[in-house]
């Protein structure tokens, strides 16, 4: 912590006490710049590692931010309009947050904006709420055209590779 504070004075920068802690990698977390650097385990071998992963912090205001573009008294907008709305949100946001273990986070993310673009479509034309019978996913990606986050992120991923 010394040798820190005595590079950061070098560079003439002050460091907040509240916010600055050491703490123990892999063992322990921590949060920087929306995301949490810690131990994850790969699903394709099982063995752990060292990378950031979306806080939950930021995903809870993601899906806040979605409630609040899907509430009911957004119902005059065109599904057209609403959809590209909520599409400028969830790419920007997930170009940000795209390094890393990202998939848990943005399963949360598209499972939330699906419910809430349902629960908005049936609002405006007034129908009641049916289980999952009315605006099932695949009608909401394809006829709507949602962004599907994680196979857009695979797709953009394919082209990236020589």
């Amino acid at each position: 912590m010394a040798a820190m504070r005595d590079m950061m004075s070098k560079l003439k920068l002050t460091v907040n006490e509240k916010k600055t802690r050491q703490c123990s990698l892999p063992d322990e977390t921590f949060t920087f710049l929306g995301f949490t650097f810690g131990k994850q385990t790969s699903w394709k071998t099982g063995r752990a590692y060292l990378a950031p992963a979306p806080a939950m912090k930021k995903v809870q205001l993601l899906c806040d931010k979605i409630s609040d573009e899907t509430r009911r008294q957004t119902t005059w907008r065109t599904e057209g309009d609403q959809v590209a709305k909520l599409n400028r949100t969830l790419l920007g946001w997930a170009n940000y947050f795209r390094l890393g273990y990202v998939t848990a986070a943005w399963q949360i993310v598209q499972q939330h904006v699906c419910r809430r673009l349902r629960r908005w479509l049936r609002c405006k034309h007034k129908e009641r709420s049916g289980r999952g019978t009315h605006y099932p996913d695949l009608q909401l990606y394809e006829q709507w055209g949602l962004v599907h986050l994680v196979r857009r992120v695979r797709r953009l991923s394919l082209w990236a590779t020589p």
